[in-house]
């Protein structure tokens, strides 16, 4: 019942869809195509699913492999259409920014609101740039000095930004006006005129106002992003001994002791933690590699520890300025990458190793925890999973917990790395929402699993807000990235989502 009000909501969702994308034309369909191709594979599968009819997993990945070369492909067609034009359009109507003096705010305080969703805007009348003082503001508050207001404005032209009007906020200015050009070449020009000016002390942001236009924030450096202080890399250092803890006791439990009880018993439990660990540190290298590659600095991760699975993964800052949103989605997404496909080997190894007399013994039900894992055991065990137990390798348990936790912290919400690829992709206002529902599912999961709960917790607590915004925001990642992205939040969700026992006695499961 579950897998159909899915399927359901999805075919509603692409009638929707169509009916928003049919006014714009031809440009409209084409956009409107792109969704459904990067859903058809999925629709195919589920819907196919509930009737009793399964697709193997090599036809699964030709599938999305047909999904993502039609999605790239649409997505030359709509540029050449002009896909600028439709992305204006598109953020004037679904969009509703907030006031332009809260995204400076928020700017300031590295949790911007406003939905710099995408694209060039279209020039608005050039006739006398005027400069006004913001309302809001009270003698009492910082200001912008006016030499530095003077400096700023003076970095401005009629070949990067035409600026039009000039909004102090705070020890910064928002300035408005047309973006001339493409945004990447005019805000290095435009910072690079900046750093020579006023001796590298501001930092611009290129960001969408209210209407969807284009405007540049420019703040103080003093606003960056702060290194940990050493209390903090202390606590850092705390939390990875107690996840070694943790991954220690889960690992015990299932092996079929407490550790707590019987502490005796560590050396038994310590490769599985050590397979656990691995996975886990894994993850963080994916992200250092990357950050690295792209020269970005990340904080020391803050493992969290569990006593269900050992560890929900690691909290990791971002302490630089990123110069655009592809950067952002690279650094989230290899984490995941990285450890998810070791798991992936763990699992698809744990598999083919699995033979009758195998160490681990495990209910028939333990496949039915999750569409993935399910499925992918059905095809390599076969017959096997008729019985009440299956006799398994230790590596699929390490390979399903390490997949669960790389899902865990793919769910799409604040500075989780799915929060973070959702933020790269579609924008900030789209990511705020996805955040919300994110935490109401997991509540609603919690009824039946306290770890959702738990989980839903730190995310509301630590991880709720999203990243700081980069220095182009309007530039959005490329189609590749976006297929990327999408794959990895599916594949979360085939991760997470139990087989309902209906589905699994046709797929023979139990």
């Amino acid at each position: 019942m579950v897998t159909l009000l899915i399927f359901l909501a999805a075919i509603a969702l692409l009638v929707w869809g169509f009916l928003r994308a049919r006014p714009y034309g031809k440009i409209g369909v084409f956009a409107w195509l792109q969704s459904v191709v990067l859903m058809l594979p999925w629709l195919l599968f589920f819907g196919l699913f509930t009737l009793g009819i399964y697709i193997n997993l090599a036809g699964v990945l030709l599938l999305v492999v047909a999904s993502a070369g039609a999605y790239i492909y649409l997505g030359r067609q709509l540029r050449a259409l002009g896909q600028d034009e439709l992305a204006a359009q598109k953020l004037k109507e679904f969009m509703t920014p907030p006031p332009a003096e809260a995204i400076a705010q928020d700017v300031a305080q590295g949790t911007v609101t406003d939905p710099t969703e995408s694209g060039n805007a279209t020039d608005r009348s050039e006739e006398n740039a005027t400069t006004q003082s913001d309302p809001s503001t009270t003698e009492d508050e910082p200001r912008i000095a006016p030499e530095d207001r003077v400096a700023l404005e003076g970095i401005f032209g009629v070949d990067t930004f035409f600026r039009t009007e000039t909004v102090p906020y705070d020890q910064g200015a928002i300035f408005k006006g047309n973006l001339r050009g493409e945004p990447e070449a005019a805000i290095a020009t435009l910072t690079a005129l900046a750093d020579e000016r006023l001796d590298r002390r501001f930092r611009l942001f290129l960001v969408a106002d209210p209407q969807g236009k284009p405007a540049i924030v420019a703040l103080p450096k003093t606003t960056d992003p702060k290194p940990l202080t050493p209390a903090q890399k202390g606590f850092a250092v705390v939390m990875a001994i107690a996840t070694g803890l943790t991954c220690l006791e889960a690992s015990g439990i299932l092996l079929g002791f407490d550790l707590l009880s019987t502490p005796d018993k560590w050396p038994q439990a310590l490769p599985f933690a050590a397979g656990v660990i691995a996975i886990l540190v894994a993850h963080e290298i994916g992200h250092w590699l990357m950050a690295r590659q792209r020269q970005v600095k990340l904080s020391w991760p803050f493992f969290l520890p569990t006593w269900d699975i050992g560890a929900f993964g690691a909290l990791t800052r971002i302490e630089s300025v990123l110069p655009n949103r592809s950067v952002l989605f690279d650094v989230a997404i290899a984490g995941p990458a990285l450890g998810g496909l070791l798991s992936f080997a763990l699992l698809i190894g744990g598999l083919l190793l699995s033979q009758p007399g195998s160490e681990f013994q495990l209910p028939v039900e333990f496949f039915q925890g999750s569409v993935l894992v399910g499925t992918l055991a059905k095809i390599v065990l076969r017959d096997a999973l008729t019985a009440p137990l299956v006799d398994i390798h230790p590596f699929v348990l390490l390979g399903w917990l390490g997949l669960i936790i790389t899902a865990l912290n793919l769910l799409p919400a604040g500075q989780l790395d799915g929060g973070r690829i959702v933020q790269s992709i579609y924008g900030r206002k789209t990511a705020g929402r996805a955040t919300v529902i994110t935490l109401i599912i997991l509540a609603i999961a919690s009824l039946a699993n306290p770890l959702a709960l738990y989980w839903a917790v730190l995310i509301l607590f630590l991880q709720r807000n999203q990243e700081r915004p980069a220095t182009n925001e309007l530039t959005e990642p490329d189609d590749a990235r976006a297929a990327l992205g999408l794959l990895a939040l599916f594949l979360t969700l085939a991760t997470l989502l139990p087989l309902t026992p209906s589905l699994a006695g046709r797929l023979g499961i139990g």
